[in-house]
């Protein structure tokens, strides 16, 4: 029994690693990164507080009545901001002796004195603190979970003028002291409200789980919460491409796990090669890695090559000599990527066959040849789209039946090496040219892209450019109003009428 013990004990790490499936794609924001984040946050948090609702305000000290009401903010100074990581899963953003100027609508009513106007009034010294929790929620897209907050406000000063202004000065006390309250009171909510629904809204456009074409989709849902250290937020991906006929197949992913050292740019994106084989698995589980060439679409120098070689053939098959030729290219094996520091390469094992299509007669196969290629890959981000291009770096052939043949196939290298690269490459290109979205909010995106190579994985190093603001992504996805939102009929005004204060 002690024996089973100690051997559990031993075998537990190697369960527990071996439960967690490596990413396929990784995501590092560095400091420099949430630098430019939090100037746009800013702005954003500038708009929040500018529509902050405050409550009337009620009040009677002796035969003093007072009412203020129609409260709004004029203008906002929040000059002293920061943005920073906290460990394990934190943001948090600080803003210090920020100031904020107010204007309010005054009714008093002394004895049989009575006066209405408006009071411009100023908070100074205001303080807020807020911790941002990031987690995966269960779609395993990233979300603000939680949020703490700490709002206050050193002082208030408040100007009066008029024919009562020395009732006011006596009152002011009052005043002030309830206005700095309510309005510490609202700052924390509005936040709140920001940050658990607006700016989730906006990681909502993240995508998750999307299709990439008619053929396949990608899987981009994060395998755990963020790790968070004092300069760094990485978030890791499934990172999986999977065949749209059976959504829910998964590939293993034996493939080396990416690893990111850098912090000089604002963002790193990492894939590794798990991400770029699970691609081209799914489109060759989705049989679309097959190109049919026949009658006029064979190249003319490669169709007399071609039937130069297989003369003897041909002549025997007489009166078929004039019958079209037909080369179905197809891959036999899902394609493998390499990634290796001096570069990245893809290997691809296929066959092709040669036959002559007689009208109106069965198809008569000539030979049967299996080919062996190796693809140079250049990887680069545009935008927010990967994308990548092809080009043909070897090429062999050989047959299928036997030596011999073989041999004969030999004069067919060159020509079927040409025919690759001028009519099957561009095809093979044009599909990939659109490339697929990398995980980022709408809005975001890449500029100043720098690819690394990287045994087993690479790595692309850029800087964050905001092509939309944080409130046109908010607005653009904010849900529609309800008829109870807005009632049809405005808010009464506050009463002029002394005896209703």
């Amino acid at each position: 029994m002690a024996a089973g013990s100690c051997l559990l004990l031993l075998l537990l790490p190697w369960l527990v690693t071996a439960s967690h499936s490596p990413p396929g794609c990784k995501i590092r924001i560095t400091s420099k990164g949430l630098d430019l984040v939090k100037q746009e946050g800013l702005r954003f948090v500038e708009q929040e507080l500018q529509n902050i609702t405050v409550s009337d305000l009620h009040g009677k000290e002796g035969q003093f009545h007072y009412n203020i009401s129609q409260v709004k903010v004029t203008d906002l100074q929040l000059a002293l901001s920061d943005l920073h990581f906290q460990p394990q899963q934190h943001l948090v953003f600080n803003i210090n002796n920020a100031s904020i100027s107010l204007r309010f609508r005054r009714q008093l009513l002394y004895w049989f004195f009575y006066d209405i106007g408006s009071i411009n009034a100023s908070a100074d010294g205001v303080h807020i603190h807020t911790v941002l929790q990031l987690a995966k929620d269960k779609a395993g897209r990233l979300k603000i979970s939680n949020i703490t907050c700490n709002a206050s406000i050193t002082r208030m000063h408040a100007g009066f003028s008029g024919t009562l202004r020395t009732v006011y000065e006596f009152l002011s006390t009052f005043i002030v002291t309830g206005m700095r309250f309510l309005l510490s009171q609202q700052i924390c909510p509005s936040l709140e409200h920001a940050s658990l629904v607006l700016l989730n809204s906006v990681l909502d456009t993240v995508p998750v789980r999307n299709y990439v074409d008619e053929h396949i989709g990608i899987d981009y849902s994060l395998l755990q919460d963020p790790a968070v250290s004092m300069d760094t937020l990485d978030l890791d991906f499934k990172g999986m491409f999977f065949p749209r006929a059976r959504e829910n197949q998964e590939l293993e992913n034996h493939a080396v796990e990416p690893v990111i050292k850098e912090t000089e740019r604002m963002v790193y994106v990492a894939f590794s090669e798990y991400f770029f084989d699970s691609a081209m698995h799914s489109y060759f589980q989705a049989g679309v890695l097959a190109i049919e060439l026949q009658g006029e679409k064979v190249p003319k120098d490669l169709e007399v090559l071609l039937r130069a070689t297989f003369f003897g053939t041909i002549f025997m098959l007489s009166p078929t000599v004039d019958a079209p030729l037909r080369l179905v290219l197809q891959v036999s094996a899902p394609p493998r990527c390499i990634i290796k520091p001096s570069g990245t390469s893809v290997s691809v094992s296929a066959f092709l066959n040669i036959s002559l299509v007689p009208p109106g007669r069965p198809a008569v196969q000539l030979s049967s040849m299996a080919m062996e290629t190796k693809l140079s890959a250049k990887v680069f981000l545009q935008g927010k789209a990967l994308r990548v291009q092809l080009d043909l770096r070897r090429f062999r052939i050989y047959s299928k039946q036997s030596a011999l043949e073989s041999l004969a196939l030999f004069s067919l290298q060159a020509p079927l090496k040409t025919l690759l690269q001028l009519t099957i490459m561009p095809i093979i290109n044009e599909r990939t040219k659109k490339g697929v979205q990398i995980p980022l909010p709408e809005g975001m995106d890449f500029t100043k892209e720098v690819v690394t190579n990287h045994a087993g994985f690479l790595t692309v190093g850029a800087d964050l450019h905001f092509s939309k603001g944080l409130r046109e992504v908010i607005e653009k996805y904010r849900p529609a109003p309800t008829a109870s939102a807005y009632p049809s009929s405005r808010p009464a005004e506050p009463s002029t009428d002394p005896h209703q204060l």
